[in-house]
């Protein structure tokens, strides 16, 4: 790997499809970082008066609660939080910033855990300098949590939707009667997401007809694994029309 600091990242699946990405600049993820040290604070700040109020009945009971409470904020707040937003806390969800695997894969727990846990090493020996230096030294900005989860931080900037004019098809799409499934959808689907399925829809002419068959069928497995689906949706569509249907329901909105 070359020491010259990089601005994307490129993922070249097998099928020979490639995705880029942004990567987060330090400024933006200490910025996210100051957020979220805010959270954590008021959020202490709460548990001290809910402690403070039980102390009265049991000092001891009070006290081991805010013990185990304040750790729990301290360690459990990112986990919880990049987990269920899915490479997120509230601090990159303002800034549009998101953790993702650096191989383009689906972020695990254990990732998202192993980078968390490793930040008391990042935050030597004051202020994140240890994690600082090595966001600012490494290719792909990666503190030392990162790398030993395989993470990367990338930013989303806000995207014009693309030009769906020359993908749409003439077949009806199974998908714009299913409303709960079409919310749902377009609350999960992550905008790399989105992008990824609709640079594959704009390229699917470069591709051979294998490979062509193979990405698609991963494509529609993954749609089809972050939400349940009616069979009568999917019923007689093939992987490549199901992933055109769902580029259409997460892009264009209709009356």
């Amino acid at each position: 790997m070359s020491g010259e600091r990089t601005l994307v990242w490129r993922v070249r699946t097998p099928e020979g499809v490639a995705f880029t990405f942004r990567l987060a600049s330090p400024v933006l993820r200490m910025v996210a970082l100051i957020i979220d040290w805010a959270t954590v604070t008021a959020a202490l700040s709460l548990l001290g008066s809910a402690v403070a109020l039980l102390k009265p009945l049991n000092a001891d009971v009070a006290g081991m609660i805010g013990v185990v409470a304040y750790f729990g904020l301290q360690q459990g707040y990112s986990i919880l939080m990049e987990w269920r937003w899915r490479g997120q806390s509230l601090g990159k969800r303002l800034l549009r910033l998101r953790v993702v695997d650096e191989r383009g894969l689906r972020l695990t727990f254990s990732q998202v855990a192993l980078r968390n846990l490793l930040r008391f090493v990042d935050a030597l020996p004051f202020a994140y300098l240890v994690g600082g230096v090595a966001a600012v030294v490494t290719a792909r900005g990666q503190r030392l949590g990162d790398l030993a989860a395989g993470t990367l931080v990338v930013w989303e900037p806000v995207e014009p939707a693309p030009d769906l004019a020359g993908l749409r098809g003439e077949k009806y799409n199974s998908l714009r009667i299913e409303g709960a499934v079409v919310a749902r959808l377009r609350q999960i689907v992550t905008p790399g997401e989105a992008r990824a399925a609709w640079q594959a829809l704009a390229r699917r002419d470069q591709l051979e007809a294998e490979a062509r068959v193979r990405l698609f069928a991963d494509l529609a497995r993954h749609f089809q694994g972050l939400t349940s689906i009616p069979p009568e949706a999917v019923d007689g569509v093939s992987d490549e029309q199901f992933v055109r249907n769902v580029v259409d329901v997460l892009y264009v909105n209709r009356g």
